[in-house]
C-alpha cells in the first residue's frame, strides 16, 4: 500500500511532496535578533533532506518580544538580510520549503537563555527589560511582573506583526505562522489564567479570542493571497481552570473563517504548575480533536520521532501532517531514512544524489547488499 506519509499536500498555491515538517526550535544564537552561520548550519543542513518543510524557530516582531537576548527577530533591516542570507541558501541547494513562526514572548520575555540557566532577569539588571502582557500577571511568583498592554500598545503590537510579515515575503519564505502557544503573548491573551482583563480582550471566550483574531486577520491581509499561513497552538494548559481543547476547537473555527489554512497543534507552557503526562505522540489526539470537528489540516507536534509512528499518525487520519524536533536534530535526513524504511521514494539534492540507494552500491561497493 502506498506510503500515506509520503503523499502530497496542498496548502493554497503551496504543494508539499510529503508530510514531514521541522518544527521551529529556539536557537538562543542571534545577534541582535539576527541570524548568523550558525542558522546557516543548523537550517541550511535540515533542508537539504530533513522534511517538506522546514521551519524557522519563533522569531519575534519586536526586541521586546524576545525570550532572551540572544533569541531571534525580524524587526530590523539588520535582521531581514542576515536571514536573507540563510533563506537564500536554503532554497539554492535544499530541497525543503521554508516557513516562519513569528512569535511574540510577552510575560516570558526577559530570560537567561537556557545554557545560562534560563532564569528571569530583573528590568535594567543584567541587559534584562521591562516584559509586557496581556495582565500584569507574572509567569511564576519569582518572575517579574509584566505591564499590562493598553489599547494603543495592542494596536502598535499588530503593527510589528504586519511589518513581520512583509519582511517574510521579502525574503522569500513560502508560508508563515504566528506562534500562538507554549506560554507566550497570543496564548496569554487566550488563557483565563494569564489573562484577567475587564475590557474587551478579556473575560468572556469571545473576547479572550479577540486580539489572536484581529492579530491574524491583519496579517493574513499583508501575506500573500497564495501563499498559506497557519497558526501553532497550545490545545490545553494541563492546568485547572485553563485554556482547554473545546476552546480550541472554538478558536479554531474562527481563524478558519479568516484564512487559516493549517493549526500546528500542541499544548502547555503557560503555566509552571502543568502536569502533562509525555509519551509518544502524547499530543496528537489535540490535532486530531480540531481536525475532525473543524475541517482543517492539521499538524501533531510532540515525540514523534519514527518513520512507522508518524505513517501510522497520517494513515489514520489523525493528523495532515507531522512535525519533529528532537527527530529531526538526531537524525537531519530523516526524511530520506524514512522513505528507506516504508519502501518509497524521496527527492534528493543533486549535490547529494550519491546517498540515494540506487547509486550508493556504484559509489561505495561494501555498501552492496552482499556484502
Amino acid at each position: 500500500m502506498p506510503s500515506k506519509l509520503f503523499s502530497p499536500i496542498t496548502l493554497r498555491g503551496l504543494t508539499l511532496p510529503y508530510r514531514i515538517v521541522v518544527s521551529p526550535m529556539c536557537q538562543y544564537n542571534s545577534d541582535d535578533g539576527s541570524a548568523n552561520d550558525w542558522h546557516l548550519m543548523h537550517l541550511g543542513s535540515f533542508s537539504l533532506g530533513a522534511a517538506a518543510l522546514v521551519m524557522t524557530e519563533m522569531t519575534n516582531v519586536n526586541p521586546v518580544g524576545r525570550i532572551s537576548a540572544r533569541c531571534a527577530g525580524l524587526y530590523s533591516d539588520a535582521n531581514e538580510a542576515a536571514l536573507k542570507r540563510v533563506i537564500n541558501f536554503c532554497k539554492t541547494f535544499g530541497v525543503a520549503k521554508l516557513g516562519l513562526q513569528l512569535a511574540h514572548a510577552g510575560r516570558k520575555g526577559s530570560t537567561q537563555t537556557p545554557a545560562q540557566g534560563g532564569k528571569p532577569l530583573k528590568p535594567g539588571v543584567n541587559g534584562g527589560w521591562q516584559t509586557v502582557a496581556p495582565s500584569a500577571l507574572p509567569y511564576a511568583p519569582d518572575w517579574p511582573v509584566p505591564v499590562a498592554l493598553s489599547k494603543d500598545d495592542i494596536k502598535r503590537l499588530i503593527a510589528d506583526f504586519v511589518a513581520a510579515t512583509k519582511r517574510a515575503e521579502r525574503i522569500g519564505y513560502d508560508l508563515v505562522e504566528v506562534h500562538g502557544g507554549h506560554g507566550y503573548l497570543v496564548h496569554q491573551f487566550l488563557s483565563p489564567l494569564s489573562n484577567q482583563r475587564t475590557d474587551e480582550y478579556g473575560g468572556s471566550l469571545e473576547n479572550r479570542i479577540r486580539f489572536p483574531l484581529e492579530l491574524f486577520a491583519a496579517m493574513r491581509a499583508a501575506w500573500p493571497a497564495d501563499k498559506p499561513m497557519g497558526m501553532r497552538v497550545s490545545a490545553t494548559d494541563w492546568v485547572e481552570g485553563g485554556w482547554t481543547p473545546d476552546e480550541t476547537v472554538i478558536l479554531a473555527r474562527e481563524l478558519k473563517k479568516l484564512g487559516c489554512d493549517y493549526f500546528d497543534v500542541s499544548s502547555g507552557g503557560l503555566d509552571p504548575r502543568q502536569k502533562i503526562p509525555l509519551a509518544p505522540g502524547y499530543q496528537v489526539p489535540f490535532g486530531e480533536k480540531v481536525r475532525k470537528e473543524v475541517g482543517i489540516p492539521t499538524m501533531s507536534v510532540g515525540l514523534i520521532t519514527a518513520p512507522h509512528q508518524a505513517e501510522a499518525i497520517i494513515a489514520s487520519g489523525q493528523a495532515d501532517m507531522v512535525v519533529l524536533a528532537r527527530g529531526a536534530m538526531w537524525d537531519p535526513r530523516f526524511a530520506w531514512h524514512a522513505a528507506e524504511e516504508l519502501g518509497t521514494e524521496v527527492v534528493y539534492p543533486p549535490k547529494m544524489m550519491a546517498c540515494h540507494p540506487s547509486l550508493r552500491p556504484q559509489v561505495f561497493p561494501r555498501w552492496r547488499k552482499s556484502a
